[in-house]
């Protein structure tokens, strides 16, 4: 859990950063290129070659394609469509789509994962719902898209390591995970970039290096090394608790008009969903 809670806290202030300095005024397929880019670079120098079966270089690939590069594609675009606390509310679906995920690849069902899954995603809905704009239904859709990558890299990631038959450090793999996002996003960006509109200030040069180096480079490494160390109970719940901290952040340093009762509200259940998985779905899911 320290991994995803350190990864949470580091996340929180993503959302704004992108909303408020890059979305709209920095093409938004070059955003995700070089953040992917720069996140990619950290794991090169650790990126072993001999004895790594090439299934799974390529599982490893296609899970970075598809957690990174197809998820920043629909997530950046959602900026352009919605404001940082609609981004938010829409994300608290991801919990659901982990847990049904995850028992898919199972093989099974578990209806106890599923509740505490419902659990954080009522204590997200409190926080926040409010009138949208015009753009509600296609930014909701395009929300989706990138909780759906999101969740099906991160519970493929945990379910590709778990069944790999070599012990391996995770780092001297985790560039094959942003080796396949790089692809995606360098054809995205080929195909739908706009070269004109890449950073024109030291300020956004400065945040995409942030986002690449620290929230993309560190943040997504622990937290798939977190997800691989619990269940999916758990790593369903992490995920929606992004959605007080990040609107925590954006209160407290840009000032956005959000319900601060909602909020506490909506992260006290959020947090009581944990309390129930760890001390009781656990034990019911292993009976």
């Amino acid at each position: 859990m320290f991994y995803l809670s350190a990864v949470t806290i580091l996340w929180a202030f993503s959302f704004s950063l992108i909303g408020v300095y890059l979305a709209g005024q920095v093409d938004a397929w070059f955003s995700v290129w070089m953040r992917i880019a720069l996140a990619g670079l950290i794991f090169l120098p650790f990126l072993k070659f001999k004895a790594i079966p090439r299934t799974l270089i390529a599982k490893l690939m296609a899970i970075g394609g598809v957690q990174l590069g197809l998820m920043y594609c629909f997530y950046y675009q959602s900026f352009l469509l919605l404001s940082v606390p609609e981004v938010l509310l829409f994300t608290v679906f991801t919990p659901i789509y982990v847990t049904l995920i995850y028992d898919l690849l199972k093989g099974r069902f578990s209806p106890w994962y599923l509740i505490t899954a419902a659990i954080a995603v009522s204590g997200a809905a409190i926080i926040k719902f409010a009138g949208v704009n015009s753009h509600f239904i296609s930014g909701f859709l395009v929300v989706q898209g990138a909780n759906i990558c999101f969740a099906l890299g991160q519970v493929g990631y945990k379910h590709v390591m778990e069944q790999s038959p070599v012990e391996l450090s995770q780092r001297t793999v985790f560039g094959y995970f942003y080796i396949g996002a790089f692809i995606v996003a360098s054809v995205a960006f080929a195909l739908l970039g706009n070269p004109a509109k890449l950073p024109t200030t030291h300020l956004q040069w400065g945040i995409l290096t942030y986002l690449g180096f620290i929230a993309s480079g560190l943040g997504y490494f622990l937290w798939n090394k977190g997800a691989c160390m619990v269940n999916s109970g758990a790593l369903a719940i992490m995920n929606n608790a992004l959605v007080p901290a990040g609107l925590l952040v954006n209160i407290v340093i840009w000032n956005r008009d959000v319900d601060m009762g909602r909020l506490l509200l909506g992260g006290g259940v959020i947090m009581l969903s944990l309390w129930v998985n760890e001390s009781w779905v656990k034990k019911k899911a292993l009976a």
